[in-house]
């Protein structure tokens, strides 16, 4: 039986985190809850979460003392442990500042010194809390429920060697039956094992249980964009299909996410009126000077978050049409409502019905968040989470434990979803230089 001590960071993180210790023993300092207490009025999504904290504790009291232990559902046990100024004697000189972080470490020190050895562990998201817990000869570990290792991340593709007459089959019948061995709307490659360069490419159909061609883009490209590499064509077919009601993009600078995004979402409201409206959307996470420094009103404060997206947006406006013609103006575009880019901060509570949205920067969301994001999805939506789990701004989830990442694995299989990563950058020599070896 092991004895779980759950830092305030954890609890912020993921208010269901109490039930995930499966019939051990979970404890939460006080010290935790006076914390918690702090973000409790914040309308973000810490404050939410602390309120849900305090709404599930609440309810223990009904059932059971805290101090003295609340069953839980799932066999395991729940405490709210009481600091004591003796306890920080426990702890090493330089760690006896009567502060949050040294009381919730030193009420761990003490229940492993009272429990038995090795039963302790201290769960924490704050890697320097882990260090500090670590040196002074205790467990630390970070919440690893929620985790996905990036390097084992699935890629939405796969390679096979068939036979020539299976490659030439595909192109004449359009289609080839496969063993159901592969995950709905995987890209699969088909190469002749005799010969590499004679290969098909083609999106599993889980239904039929086939290869099917990836459907085809214009002669004139989606908004003047066409694909530069294979991974974009199985993109391009993920975005471009209806059927397929939430597609994740995963890769690293300037291997095209957002472009194809929104060229596929435009193509899709604004010619062929499939959805309402575009809705773009991105966190708002500061990599220098926070919002409230930036002068002018919410509009010009918001400008320079959601300017990359404005940047894809323009590119794409520079294209023209088969007759030589530009395509429509941005402003045009907005003031007709056929597109609408907003910070994520205003997505909570809306119902989104019949709209492609595009969720970029998604790997700076917890996966709490992106659960809370795609339930807003009404009949007829569809969403497109963009992003890469090696640039985060966000200091609460890492490469392993992001929203972006846990929905790609948690999903992938479903009929209805279709994940691709991107590897080749095709922004510039330049930039595909520095994605690699800076």
């Amino acid at each position: 039986m092991k004895t779980y001590v759950l830092d305030t960071n954890v609890l912020l993180h993921d208010p269901q985190a109490i039930y995930k210790f499966q019939d051990n023993t979970v404890i939460v300092p006080l010290t935790v809850f006076e914390e918690i207490d702090r973000f409790k009025k914040e309308q973000s999504e810490t404050g939410r979460n602390a309120r849900q904290i305090s709404r599930e504790i609440d309810g223990f009291r009904k059932r059971a003392k805290l101090v003295d232990g609340v069953q839980l559902d799932n066999g395991g046990t729940f405490k709210v442990a009481i600091y004591s100024e003796e306890f920080l004697l426990k702890l090493p000189p330089e760690l006896r500042v009567d502060q949050g972080d040294n009381r919730i470490l030193a009420v761990a020190k003490d229940l492993q010194e009272t429990l038995p050895e090795g039963s302790v562990i201290f769960i924490t998201k704050d890697i320097n809390l882990r260090i500090k817990a670590d040196t002074i000869g205790m467990i630390a570990e970070d919440y690893q429920n929620d985790k996905i290792s990036v390097d084992d991340l699935y890629t939405g593709t796969i390679q096979m060697q068939v036979g020539r007459e299976a490659v030439d089959k595909f192109y004449e019948e359009g289609a080839l039956d496969l063993e159901n061995e592969f995950n709905a709307n995987q890209g699969i490659t088909l190469i002749d094992e005799t010969n590499p360069s004679h290969s098909a490419i083609g999106r599993y159909n889980a239904l039929k249980q086939q290869l099917l061609p990836l459907l085809r883009v214009p002669k004139d490209g989606v908004w003047g964009i066409h694909p530069r590499n294979r991974e974009q064509q199985f993109a391009f077919d993920l975005l471009l299909n209806d059927d397929i009601q939430l597609v994740s993009l995963v890769g690293k600078a300037g291997t095209g996410k957002t472009l194809l995004a929104i060229a596929a979402g435009l193509l899709k409201t604004a010619d062929e009126s499939v959805y309402s409206r575009l809705l773009v959307s991105r966190p708002v996470f500061p990599m220098g000077r926070d919002l409230g420094f930036l002068p002018g009103d919410v509009e010009e404060k918001l400008a320079p978050w959601m300017q990359p997206i404005f940047d894809n947006v323009e590119l794409l406006l520079t294209s023209v049409d088969e007759g030589g013609k530009r395509k429509r103006g941005y402003r045009e575009l907005l003031d007709l409502g056929l597109m609408e880019i907003e910070p994520l901060t205003y997505i909570r509570g809306r119902s989104i019905p019949r709209q492609y949205m595009i969720v970029d920067e998604a790997q700076n969301l917890t996966p709490h968040e992106i659960k809370t994001i795609i339930t807003r999805a009404g009949e007829g939506t569809k969403i497109v989470l963009t992003g890469d789990p090696y640039q985060i701004d966000n200091p609460y989830v890492d490469s392993a434990s992001n929203g972006l990442t846990y929905a790609v694995e948690r999903l992938k299989g479903q009929e209805i979803a279709g994940h691709m990563t991107l590897t080749k950058g095709e922004r510039s020599s330049l930039a595909e230089l520095a994605a690699n070896l800076l």
